[in-house]
């Protein structure tokens, strides 16, 4: 048994400026930007500040085209790609801690770790 939900929204930018990009999506959602992440790539994630139990929306610097993507959180990222795949998923790429699935009408998605603190009270739960 495993539990998940949608975590938030990525906004991939294909830019040389993070931080214009970032101040863009900050301004038109109306969502101040977080402090700077101290990972180990904090010229490629700005997150914007949604509140404590807010969606998770961060803006991403990427090579490939620009679009938006969604993630999904969840306590057992294998669990929730098999669940998926019965729905007519198909895994497209391991990139760290997080698997980039494909859905049946083409949308790339990312299955993630829990990212709120409500999650495990919010979720949903599979068999």
């Amino acid at each position: 048994m495993h539990k998940s939900r949608l975590a938030g929204f990525i906004i991939d930018c294909k830019t040389d400026d993070l931080e214009q990009a970032a101040s863009f999506w900050s301004a038109a959602l109306g969502f101040s930007l977080a402090p700077r992440a101290e990972d180990a790539s904090p010229d490629k994630y700005r997150e914007l500040h949604t509140g404590p139990n807010g969606l998770h929306v961060e803006v991403q610097r990427v090579e490939h085209e620009s679009r938006v993507h969604l993630d999904i959180e969840t306590d057992d990222i294998e669990a929730e790609a098999r669940r998926l795949e019965a729905l007519g998923a198909r895994r497209i790429e391991q990139v760290h801690t997080w698997l980039v699935m494909e859905a049946p009408t083409g949308q790339r998605f990312c299955i993630v770790r829990p990212q709120r603190s409500d999650f495990a009270a919010g979720a949903n739960q599979w068999p």
